[in-house]
């Protein structure tokens, strides 16, 4: 195969497994039927001026399986990160008792495990929808390829053959990474 074919296709998967592993990523911050501590991956608080992952200043726990306990570094940030997790609406209001934040996550009810695998199922749409456009990015440069007469119409053809089978199994990775999350979400 042509080397600015095998090049084309190479930076092709690589953006694909970014994909995947933003899905992954992304998948983490659904409530499943056990407390995650990654529900807080996207909780940033204000830590004198700049942004900062709520574990980069504190050390976040799951206690047992309906419990978040949140021990900052240094306590006068507590009122900083009770805010911060309030303004994410998690779900949960913090108990904060001086030393500690606790977050006391309820059962999931079955409608909230529906909704979950709703948030679940469009996040898998965006997924998919971005290794559709790093395929129909790839299948442009291979036509820019072939139209400067660098590659010929065979081995265009054949170059876009496997970049749809790249596509399809990309596709088919996301849908068995949303099953198994799917599962996960309303196992009780």
């Amino acid at each position: 195969m042509n080397e600015l074919i095998e090049e084309i296709l190479e930076e092709l998967k690589l953006e694909m497994e970014d994909s995947v592993e933003s899905l992954k990523r992304n998948f983490k911050t659904i409530r499943t039927g056990k407390v995650n501590t990654s529900i807080l991956d996207n909780v940033y608080i204000d830590y004198y001026g700049s942004m900062t992952k709520l574990g980069q200043v504190a050390t976040v726990l799951t206690t047992d399986a309906t419990t978040i306990s949140i021990s900052p570094w240094e306590k006068n940030i507590l009122p900083i990160i009770e805010k911060a997790i309030q303004t994410a609406n998690i779900g949960v209001n913090p108990n904060n008792d001086g030393d500690q934040i606790k977050l006391f996550f309820p059962a999931m009810t079955t409608e909230q495990r529906v909704e979950s695998v709703k948030h679940g199922k469009v996040m898998t749409d965006n997924a998919k929808v971005s290794i559709r456009n790093h395929r129909k990015d790839g299948n442009n440069s291979i036509k820019k390829l072939e139209k400067d007469k660098e590659i010929t119409s065979d081995e265009s053809k054949s170059a876009q053959d496997e970049v749809q089978k790249l596509t399809d199994n990309f596709v088919v990775a996301i849908e068995s990474l949303f099953k198994a999350k799917e599962i996960e979400v309303m196992k009780v």
